[in-house]
C-alpha cells in the first residue's frame, strides 16, 4: 500500500492556504474512555516522514517514536477530546465533532482542514474537506491519527492502573473478550460509556 502523501494539502497551498491541518480522532468504538482528536499542521516544505501511516497499521512502539518525530516536524499540534458523559449526553457522533472542534481551536488561526471520514450535516466545521479513508491518503491527516492514537492510548494505561481488572493497558477501551468479561464480572466504572453498554445495565440495573 502507497504510503500517505502531500497530495490534498499541496493543491490548498498552491491556493494560498498556508495552515492547512490534517484531523483525526481516535476512540469512537471503545466501551470505556473520551473520544480523542488531533489536529496537525505542517510546514509547507515539509518533507514527509517515510514510516507514517494510518495509527491503525502501526504497533505501539513504531508510533511513539514517531510522536516525537510528528512532533518535531509540525508547527501546531492541537489535541482536543470529548468526555464519556459528553458521549453519552448528545451521542458518539455529535462528541467526535466537538473533540475535533477543540482540537481545531488549539491550532488557530488554521486556513483549511482535511478531515478523516464522512461528515453529516449537523458538522459544526467551515472550510473542511472530509476524506474517507484520510489517514491512508493525506499525510496530515495520517500525522493526526498517530498523535490522537497515542495520547489517548498512554490516557487508557494510566487508568488501567485505577482500574486493573478491565485491561485498558492493552484493549484501551475496547470490547475484548476479556473487558467483557471484566464488565460482567465487576460492573461498570464511571469511564465506561452507558450510552454503548445499554444491554448490560438492563440486565444489571445497579452497575
Amino acid at each position: 500500500m502507497e504510503p500517505p502523501s502531500l497530495i490534498y494539502e499541496q493543491a490548498y497551498w498552491q491556493q494560498g492556504y498556508c495552515r492547512v491541518v490534517g484531523v483525526d480522532e481516535v476512540g469512537r468504538g471503545c466501551l470505556a474512555g473520551p473520544v480523542v482528536a488531533a489536529a496537525v499542521i505542517l510546514p509547507v516544505d515539509c518533507v514527509p516522514l517515510a514510516e507514517v501511516r494510518d495509527s491503525k497499521q502501526l504497533n505501539p512502539r513504531q508510533r511513539s517514536h514517531l510522536f516525537t518525530q510528528i512532533y518535531n516536524q509540525a508547527i501546531a499540534i492541537g489535541i482536543g477530546s470529548a468526555s464519556v458523559a459528553e458521549i453519552d449526553q448528545v451521542n458518539i457522533l455529535q462528541a467526535t465533532y466537538r473533540a475535533m472542534a477543540r482540537a481545531l481551536a488549539r491550532v488557530a488561526p488554521w486556513d483549511y482542514a482535511l478531515i478523516d471520514g464522512k461528515l453529516t450535516k449537523t458538522a459544526p466545521f467551515e472550510r473542511v474537506t472530509a476524506i474517507v479513508g484520510g489517514d491512508r491518503h493525506s499525510y496530515s491527516i495520517a500525522c493526526a491519527s498517530i498523535i490522537a492514537k497515542v495520547r489517548r492510548d498512554r490516557f487508557m494505561a494510566r487508568l488501567a492502573r485505577r482500574y486493573p481488572q478491565y485491561g485498558w493497558e492493552r484493549n484501551v477501551g475496547y470490547s475484548t473478550p476479556q473487558h467483557r468479561q471484566a464488565l460482567a464480572q465487576y460492573g461498570l466504572t464511571p469511564w465506561h460509556r452507558r450510552s454503548f453498554l445499554k444491554s448490560l445495565l438492563d440486565r444489571n440495573p445497579r452497575s
